[in-house]
């Protein structure tokens, strides 16, 4: 009798934080806000334009760690947030709170009373845009924690997400068959890890690989996969016989491959890959 032992994988690239969208914003952080007296959590603020006499507005870039709000408070003038990063919550008074994402335009009206905040576990950035002259934003009450934990995003459809990662990760097999790496590069997140027998390296070194056949992934043959989605976080396990050819060899071998997704705008896109080479021996 056969039995299939096999190392467990070691990542600790495993599970991306949504604090990825703050190393990813168009514009820097900037510094952490000096007036918590405005705030909770954790903010960073970068002016990106002090109004003069040729333009008189301010415009600023904001980025909030998970969780982080700002307080209840009024624009004179009002204010335009352009979202760049992550998923966030506006409410203004009197009216339901929204969930917005990035690429979403907020158009706050002068003189109402609003807050902001990011999501408990996804980082937050706009830029904001306000006139000058009409006068200072009004600061006033703490959002409460009732105010804010009454915000219920939208369920997510596991099942569903999980059959969309488990098609995905098949149809990844074969690009790299194809070596496709176009579409692999869409696919693969700029700081994605690819873990081997012989060593591990990024994106970049990775589809040059592909490119160059310097590792020909001809056909992976799948015997069990399992997906499971952990927010907008993905970890699928594949156990599957690969064949390959590697340095102009042919070879097949059974590998434990450890994959991880994240949620990126919508889409699934590839964190990390890594092999495990299943051993077998007889008793």
């Amino acid at each position: 009798m056969k039995r299939i032992l096999f190392i467990p994988v070691l990542l600790a690239f495993a599970l991306f934080t949504q604090v990825k969208a703050q190393d990813s914003s168009v514009f820097p952080k900037g510094e952490i806000g000096n007036n918590t007296d405005n705030y909770t959590g954790t903010i960073w603020l970068n002016e990106l334009n002090e109004p003069d006499k040729n333009f008189n507005f301010s415009i600023a870039a904001a980025t909030y760690a998970p969780a982080s709000k700002l307080d209840w408070h009024v624009h004179p003038g009002g204010q335009i947030l352009l979202i760049t990063e992550g998923t966030g919550y506006y409410q203004e008074k009197g009216k339901p709170a929204q969930i917005v994402h990035k690429g979403d335009v907020i158009k706050c009206l002068p003189r109402v009373e609003h807050w902001h905040a990011a999501a408990p576990e996804s980082a937050f950035a706009y830029v904001a845009v306000s006139p000058a002259r009409k006068g200072k934003t009004k600061w006033l009450q703490r959002v409460s924690e009732e105010e804010y934990s009454s915000i219920n995003p939208p369920e997510m459809d596991t099942t569903n997400e999980e059959q969309k990662i488990l098609d995905l990760s098949k149809r990844k097999w074969q690009w790299m068959a194809d070596q496709n790496v176009d579409t692999l590069a869409n696919l693969f997140l700029d700081k994605s890890v690819f873990v081997h027998m012989g060593g591990s390296w990024g994106k970049d070194r990775e589809l040059d690989i592909i490119k160059s056949g310097g590792i020909h992934y001809k056909k992976a043959d799948i015997h069990e996969a399992s997906v499971k989605v952990m927010g907008n976080t993905a970890i699928l396990l594949n156990r599957i016989t690969l064949l390959a050819v590697v340095g102009g060899n042919e070879v097949t071998n059974p590998f434990m491959v450890t994959e991880v997704y994240v949620q990126e705008n919508g889409s699934w896109k590839l964190g990390s890959l890594s092999f495990t080479k299943l051993m077998t021996r007889e008793e």
